[in-house]
């Protein structure tokens, strides 16, 4: 009995020594693994960049042109600071200035969560006007059209815009009707009473407002008072440079210019006078220098 005892202590020994052994190899597995993931943690850390932030106003919510700005309509988020549009608002002390005479108005639609910016709106106390989108030296003029010069209503504005010239010429030896582009890339700053760019749908306009220096004004209006303006939709990312170009009825048509033909040369015929008493008689001769 006691022999028995004795075995079943020796082998209950034996297994709490190996149980003990399998915990402490589990243990220290446990403890090199999670070390690992905290250095590959720490490492991972090391190795991510910290972005700064600037705070930046924001809209809450759309806003379309001419509306009223208020201090409801914005508020403040953090933005990388290398990733900040040029002319955004970070101090609402510069947004709404407490000496400012009158609120700022929208003169660009806006959509929700969009980074409010200069541009888009306009001074304190300066309304949203014509006025407001004509920049300095620049003035505006009205160019009427209809459905064919008008690119069939799909003007807005923002957009550009080539201006031909269709008109009659008596001068420099040439007469008939010519089409010759007379200005590039015109802003359109406004069409017919509209001058918001968030315009939906195509619509039919009676005029439409550029902004033009002095000089280009001076030849839209020669322009329009001895012919017909038509207008050309320019491309959003055209940057090309348009050459002086001219088209007439010939060039149309493919006619090319016929050289006038010589003028025919007499032939010199030379004589001498021969007095036969009372009458003068006429004889060829050879000609001579």
């Amino acid at each position: 009995m006691r022999a028995v005892f004795g075995l079943v202590l020796i082998v209950g020994v034996a297994l709490a020594g190996g149980a003990v052994y399998l915990a402490q190899d589990y243990i220290q597995q446990t403890q090199a693994e999670l070390e690992r993931e905290r250095r590959a943690t720490q490492e991972a850390l090391a190795n991510v960049k910290t972005i700064s932030t600037v705070d930046v106003f924001v809209v809450n919510r759309a806003l379309k042109y001419g509306e009223r700005l208020t201090q409801e309509d914005v508020r403040s988020v953090e933005w990388p600071q290398d990733a900040i549009p040029e002319g955004t608002f970070s101090d609402a002390a510069v947004l709404f200035p407490e000496d400012a005479q009158g609120d700022r108005f929208v003169l660009r639609a806006m959509e929700k969560d969009e980074a409010l910016l200069e541009v888009k709106i306009t001074k304190p106390g300066e309304a949203a006007g014509l006025t407001s989108r004509l920049g300095k030296g620049m003035r505006a003029f009205a160019i009427s059209v209809d459905v064919a010069s008008g690119v069939s209503g799909f003007l807005r504005p923002g957009d550009s815009v080539d201006v031909y010239w269709t008109g009659s010429i008596n001068a420099g030896g040439r007469a008939g009707e010519i089409t010759r582009l007379i200005q590039t890339n015109i802003e359109l700053i406004a069409v017919d009473q509209t001058t918001g760019s968030d315009v939906t749908g195509a619509t039919i306009a009676r005029t439409v407002t550029v902004a033009a220096t002095p000089e280009q004004i001076a030849a839209l209006a020669q322009a329009r008072n001895t012919g017909r303006l038509s207008l050309a939709l320019v491309g959003l990312a055209d940057e090309t440079v348009a050459s002086a170009i001219e088209v007439d009825q010939r060039k149309l048509l493919g006619i090319k210019e016929v050289a006038p033909a010589p003028a025919p040369v007499q032939e010199r015929i030379c004589t001498v006078n021969t007095r036969r008493g009372g009458e003068i008689v006429k004889t060829q001769i050879p000609c001579t220098n």
